[in-house]
């Protein structure tokens, strides 16, 4: 399958939110990036617009399109009828007006290519030779078929879309013309590829509206009355079997969302359902719920209203092909998907974490539904094991913890109350606290003195190597405290210095004891040595000066 969607890196932020909002799990994971895996996906286009980055981008085919305009043959575009809920009454006179400026030759809708599909569905109906008929409109659902469900192919309507069908009269009533199909899907980009010519080109309506704005066109606001059109409500959910004849022998269905249309098919594979024709659209909503409808214009309610407002009473005119010409085969494109064995998922689980079943949460912050399948995942190649929101907040807090924990120097972390957060084992210890959850929450006056901890939070100026006595626990602290102002959070590391501060007293103690020593004998020596002196007939006052300095080095060593 050629690549229709591409990833734009530099805006990927790994958020998970593509393979969550992807219903066939078609993206896998490499480098921290998301890689859209094309023979898995079904272009749904769910990953475009729920990327909160525009990460995923559509290929545009404008510029291929201008090529096409350049040359002699006659350019013919043909507009998906949910045009009528992109454009606010504007109807396809006013829009083929515009898409003149640009050089088309003129422009059709694909209505009436919906006109002669339906028209053959009402013939395959009316044979009653099938059991279960789904539509064959929709281009994704046609792929999840082809993919994920090859048993209901037999069931998926051998015709070809209204897109082709219309492609195929255009080029019937102009020979030699090319066609352009303009609507909300990426998947006809694709579709377009398989139509053996029907179709040259695909442009989603935010290109062609970009293509508008750089032209400098506006679409002028008019709509044309118009009673032969009745198939423009193929674009609502139930839209197709609207226009239908009702056939009493069967029951018509319309599912719209990928999810419900797998959860369908798996009820026809397993044969719990019978004479029934199913519209069948990937989309929400159906077309006018398609991911490249102008993002402003996504009013799901009033975009059914206009539909059903323009559509009209009766069908176009059209010429019906014969039904051979209208055959599309559809073959299970199969997919190679290895399976890996019970104790290569268990292995997998283990490195994420999870070696019991209470283990496995099921949270689907990974994207996948259950850790199993997240598993079957990894060993595909499609996702990495730290993808796992819960174990990689595990890893963080075990390391976290074990670093906390192993540190010698005590750590206490309060909130902007001066609420107790965090503490580790050696505050625990320092304070003589049996458990972190006795003070958890609590207010760290009650604990120790909270006054450095205000001037840190009020000043913003931190404390760094402050000597303290923690008079409660007769300890001696050398105290570091910082106000972390993105997670708002007051952070304190003690280291205990009582032991050097007992050894710093000794010695002091020591040494004035040494010194009172030293002026004892130094004053026992002046009078022995002032009575020598004066036997000698020195003077005292001379013995004194000299004793005096003496016993000023003592004391300043």
């Amino acid at each position: 399958m050629t690549e229709f969607l591409k990833l734009k890196k530099s805006n990927c932020r790994n958020c998970y939110k593509c393979i969550r909002s992807c219903p066939v799990k078609s993206i896998r994971f490499s480098g921290g990036q998301a890689h859209i895996v094309a023979d898995d996906c079904i272009l749904c286009g769910h990953c475009v617009v729920e990327c909160p980055q525009d990460a995923k981008q559509i290929v545009s085919s404008v510029e291929a399109v201008k090529v096409m305009l350049k040359d002699t043959a006659p350019v013919i575009a043909s507009v998906a009828p949910s045009f009528v809920a992109n454009y606010d009454s504007v109807g396809i006179e006013k829009l083929r007006e515009a898409l003149k400026k640009l050089g088309f030759a003129d422009a059709e809708e694909t209505a009436i290519g919906a006109t002669i599909v339906k028209n053959e569905y009402n013939r395959i109906l009316k044979e009653g030779n099938r059991d279960i008929v789904i539509s064959s409109c929709c281009h994704s659902i046609n792929l999840l078929i082809q993919k994920y469900y090859p048993g209901a192919l037999p069931y998926l309507a051998d015709v070809v879309s209204p897109m082709v069908a219309h492609g195929q009269d255009l080029k019937r009533r102009i020979p030699g013309c090319k066609t352009v199909f303009i609507g909300p899907c990426v998947a006809k980009k694709d579709e377009a590829e398989r139509s053996g010519g029907a179709i040259d080109a695909v442009l989603t309506f935010e290109e062609l509206a970009q293509w508008f704005e750089a032209e400098g066109i506006t679409v002028e606001k008019g709509k044309d009355g118009c009673e032969e059109s009745k198939a423009r409500l193929f674009p609502t959910t139930g839209g197709i079997i609207k226009t239908m004849e009702n056939n009493p022998e069967y029951t018509y269905l319309a599912v719209d969302g990928v999810e419900n249309c797998m959860a369908a098919l798996e009820e026809i594979v397993n044969g719990t359902l019978y004479k029934c024709f199913i519209e069948m659209s990937a989309c929400v909503g159906s077309c006018i719920g398609g991911p490249v409808m102008e993002r402003m214009n996504r009013l799901p309610l009033k975009a059914h209203a206009r539909v059903s407002a323009y559509a009209g009473k009766k069908d176009f005119e059209v010429i019906q092909p014969e039904s051979a010409k209208l055959r599309a085969s559809r073959l299970p494109e199969n997919r190679t998907r290895r399976m890996p064995s019970e104790m290569e998922i268990t292995e997998i689980l283990r490195q994420m974490g999870k070696t019991k079943p209470e283990h496995e949460l099921n949270c689907g912050s990974c994207g996948y539904n259950t850790c199993r399948d997240k598993a079957i995942a990894v060993y595909r190649g499609n996702a990495d094991v730290s993808m796992c929101t819960p174990y990689l907040m595990s890893k963080a807090e075990n390391f976290s913890d074990n670093i906390l924990n192993n540190t010698p120097n005590a750590v206490i972390v309060l909130n902007e109350d001066y609420e107790v957060q965090q503490i580790n084992r050696a505050a625990l210890d320092l304070m003589n606290i049996r458990y972190a959850s006795d003070v958890l929450g609590e207010q760290v006056v009650r604990i120790m003195d909270p006054q450095d901890f205000m001037n840190v939070r009020n000043t913003g100026r931190n404390i760094y190597g402050k000597k303290a006595y923690l008079a409660e626990y007769r300890k001696y602290v050398e105290e570091t405290i910082t106000y972390d102002r993105e997670y708002r959070n007051i952070i304190c590391f003690m280291r205990d210095v009582t032991s050097e501060e007992s050894e710093r007293s000794k010695k002091e103690s020591i040494s004035r004891q040494t010194v009172e020593t030293a002026n004892k004998v130094v004053e026992k020596q002046m009078r022995i040595v002032q009575e020598i002196a004066s036997l000698l007939g020195e003077t005292a006052a001379e013995t004194k000066i000299a004793l005096t300095k003496l016993k000023e080095s003592i004391d300043n060593e």
